[in-house]
Order: C-alpha cells, then sequence, then structure tokens
C-alpha cells in the first residue's frame, strides 16, 4: 500500500462493541433474510436487457427500506438538489453509507479498484455505472478526477466518501481534496452529507462501522443482531460553484470537521 493512502487508526477490537449474544440468532436470521430478497430484486432489476430507467423516488425508497430491513432505523434532515450535476461528499463509516447516500439521492459511486475484480459484485457495481479509483497509483489520480467531472457535466449525481478510510463514528479524518477539483471543473455544487450512527439516544453507536481487517460477513452480523441502532443522515447546505475557488477551502467547507460526530442529533427529523 503506498504511503500517501489516507488510513484509519479503528480496528474491531477497539473501536467496535462485544459480540451480539446468541438470543440475537433468529432476530438476525430474519432481518438477513429480508436484506437479501430485497438485494436480490435490486440485481434483477439491474440485469435486465432492456430494463427503463427505475424512478429515483423509487431508488431512494428501496435503499431506505434496506437499511431498515437490516434493523436499523433511518432518521433524515435536509435535502439534495433532485437533479443536476452535484458532488455528493460524506463522512465514511460503514456499508451501510453506500444506501444512505443513495436515499438522500441516487448517485454514481466512486470506489477503489478492487470492487471491479469482485466475483458477481463487480461486474454489477460496473454496470450500474460506478466509478472507479486506483488508490495505489497516484499518477492515475488526475484521470479519475476527469473522469467524475465527466460525470457531473452530463447532468449526474457523483457519491465520494473523500476520507479515502472508513473510520468507527467515534473518531473522523479529514477529507481530501482531489476529487473536490473534479466539483470546480464541471462547475457544479457540492452536497455534504454527515453521517452518524447512535445506539439510543445520545451513545454514538459503533456496531455499524466497517473498519480494519474486519470482513463483511462480520459487519452484516452484527448490525443484523443488534438492538437500538439509528443512522442519522444530515444533508447540509448546499455549497454552490463560484463561492469556493480552490480545492483546499472547498474540502474544508465540506469536511466533516465542521461539526463533532459526538453533538446531540436533532429532535426535528424524519424517521424512516
Amino acid at each position: 500500500m503506498s504511503a500517501w493512502l489516507p488510513t484509519a487508526p479503528c480496528t474491531p477490537g477497539t473501536c467496535v462493541g462485544p459480540r451480539p449474544a446468541a438470543r440475537a440468532l433468529p432476530r438476525a436470521v430474519l432481518r438477513l433474510t429480508a436484506v437479501a430478497v430485497l438485494l436480490l430484486a435490486g440485481v434483477a432489476v439491474v440485469l435486465t436487457p432492456l430494463r427503463t430507467r427505475v424512478p429515483a423516488v423509487l431508488v431512494r425508497r428501496w435503499c431506505r427500506w434496506t437499511v431498515r430491513a437490516a434493523g436499523v432505523r433511518v432518521r433524515v434532515t435536509g435535502a439534495a438538489p433532485p437533479e443536476g450535476g452535484l458532488l455528493l461528499v460524506a463522512n465514511h463509516v460503514s456499508w451501510l453509507d453506500i444506501p444512505l447516500l443513495a436515499a438522500v439521492r441516487p448517485a454514481r459511486m466512486l470506489a477503489k479498484s478492487e470492487v471491479r475484480r469482485w466475483p458477481v459484485a463487480g461486474p454489477l457495481a460496473a454496470r450500474a455505472g460506478v466509478l472507479f479509483l486506483e488508490r495505489d497509483r497516484l499518477r492515475a489520480l488526475p484521470g479519475t478526477v476527469a473522469a467524475v467531472a465527466r460525470a457531473l457535466r452530463t447532468g449526474a449525481a457523483v457519491a465520494v466518501f473523500p476520507e479515502g478510510s472508513t473510520w468507527c463514528g467515534r473518531a473522523r479524518g479529514r477529507f481530501s481534496r482531489a476529487v473536490f477539483q473534479a466539483a470546480l471543473d464541471a462547475e457544479v455544487p457540492v452536497q455534504p452529507v454527515r453521517i452518524r450512527y447512535w445506539s439510543g439516544e445520545r451513545a454514538v453507536g459503533t456496531a455499524a462501522a466497517f473498519v480494519g481487517e474486519d470482513t463483511l460477513l462480520a459487519s452484516l452480523w452484527r448490525v443484523a443482531s443488534v438492538r437500538g441502532l439509528t443512522a442519522e443522515v444530515e444533508v447540509r447546505p448546499v455549497l454552490p460553484p463560484g463561492r469556493h475557488h480552490d480545492r483546499r477551502t472547498l474540502a474544508a467547507a465540506a469536511g466533516p470537521e465542521h461539526g463533532h460526530p459526538g453533538e446531540a442529533h436533532s429532535k426535528s427529523m424524519r424517521t424512516l
């Protein structure tokens, strides 16, 4: 791994709570079955050769249903522009962040190039319009930024996690600047989104964290087993083009340092 790549100190052993009790087995099986059914339905739509464009509202609902099926309540504040080129940027805690962002506005994801080589998931991601980033090749970065800018100019939304790595939710990283150049080049707004996970009303929940050497299977099981997990999605004010003239100030304005993950969350939210 290249030394310039962003990393997080979070690990399952130090950041994630204890394993779920055996009595959570029936609940977890039921939830994972519901998630599997919804995922299969989504895959069927993606693989349909003559599929028509799925309305954005249905995509958003499907993403919310998938998260809810896993046993996670969703609270959303704010809204993103419904159309036009838009760079969605969010902090990164969990694989749940992906459907949560799509629930705000369906978008083309920017993912690491390794995803393209995954069996089944890789071809599906490519077919769904995912943009791939070769993280270990610094020379490939300008080409990736140019590809994102081209997508933005077509009126698409592109979703990015600029921290470059997942964090547990109690700690967070800084937003890297490179991808913000795409928004500047395409002259489109940037939509910051803050994602937090809560256990109960006040405690930051780490059960959803997908960090370090954690496996996707272990993370899925942990999320489906736990009780009382809530995902809070705060859609912050959009940053219009022209307000910030370089990627450093734009990244700073959109970054997670403009708020604290442990701050009390608002009561005026939609619960889904």
